[in-house]
């Protein structure tokens, strides 16, 4: 037979969490998870902008000469601006090759990109398959292929029309619009896969014309694409190197094949200047368009299955 045993009313009762407990250890886990998710956000930004930090750092350094050459340190040991004010014209000109060459291979990458995204898109052919590939296919090939068969494509025409494009401004455009085409046609074409032929079929039967809808409803629609497309085209075109390297000429030099032949060859102290002001211009451009266009109008136009 069990006895039972009398409650002492001095036994300590087990212990419940209130509400209030309840919400401050879930305060104190969201308060962990931020801490962590912030500590993470700054490694990365750290691990992204930590090299062009020091480039920018060691431009300001005063440098020490060892044997006619300088060297630079950072932290700097000592502020100065005189790399700034020794950058060689031939980087200048260097740097007015990429901004025009970039240029131009966005604007005739928007004027072969925008049509062939609208025919690949809309357009109901044979071969469309085989054409959107095509088109694709730029995007698949290793750059120093594609600057290899440029080049002896230019040595070709030469010897058969006497036509020389090697090492010239022209020939650098046309095998860097090779590259930009794809970028515009895949901005364009994503924008228009989102785009309902509703509204153009509504303007039509209202008797607008074909051009007339197609200048007021279709291009204002993937205005997105478009400008996503063509800053794509110029950025791709102004970093390239591998291309560059096999057809640029000594008249026609882009900035980062002259950054690599002057850190190739002997260190020129000036390039983390003209690097630092490269940044900042970069900057300066991605806070005009965001003033006049918009960022979140570039992301919208952006896309990789046109």
């Amino acid at each position: 037979m069990i006895e039972e045993q009398p409650v002492n009313a001095s036994m300590p009762k087990p212990r419940t969490l209130n509400g209030f407990s309840r919400f401050t250890r879930r305060l104190g886990a969201r308060r962990v998870r931020h801490v962590c998710a912030l500590t993470w956000l700054c490694l990365v930004v750290a691990a992204i902008y930590g090299p062009i930090l020091v480039v920018i750092g060691a431009s300001f350094d005063s440098g020490s000469y060892v044997s006619t050459r300088a060297f630079l340190y950072f932290p700097p040991r000592g502020f100065s601006l005189q790399w700034y004010f020794n950058i060689h014209p031939r980087l200048w000109q260097s740097l007015w090759v990429s901004i025009s060459m970039a240029s131009a291979s966005c604007a005739f990458g928007l004027l072969l990109g925008v049509p062939a995204a609208l025919g690949l898109i809309r357009g109901n052919f044979r071969g469309k398959i085989i054409f959107g590939t095509l088109f694709r296919a730029p995007l698949q090939i290793p750059d120093i292929v594609i600057g290899v068969a440029f080049l002896q494509a230019y040595y070709a025409i030469g010897n058969l029309f006497g036509i020389q494009i090697v090492a010239t401004f022209t020939g650098l455009v046309i095998g860097h619009v090779f590259v930009a085409v794809p970028y515009v046609i895949s901005a364009v074409g994503a924008q228009l896969q989102r785009f309902n032929p509703a509204m153009e079929e509504a303007a039509l039967i209202h008797g607008a014309s074909r051009w007339r809808t197609f200048r007021r409803i279709t291009v204002p629609i993937i205005v997105p694409g478009i400008y996503a497309g063509g800053l794509y085209a110029f950025l791709v075109s102004f970093a390239d190197v591998t291309i560059s390297l096999f057809l640029a000429g000594p008249d026609v030099t882009p900035f980062p094949v002259m950054v690599l032949f002057s850190i190739d060859q002997d260190f020129e102290p000036t390039i983390p200047a003209m690097a630092t002001i490269v940044f900042f211009g970069s900057l300066v451009l991605l806070l005009l368009i965001q003033r006049l266009v918009g960022l979140n109008v570039l992301l919208r136009g952006g896309g990789s299955n046109a």
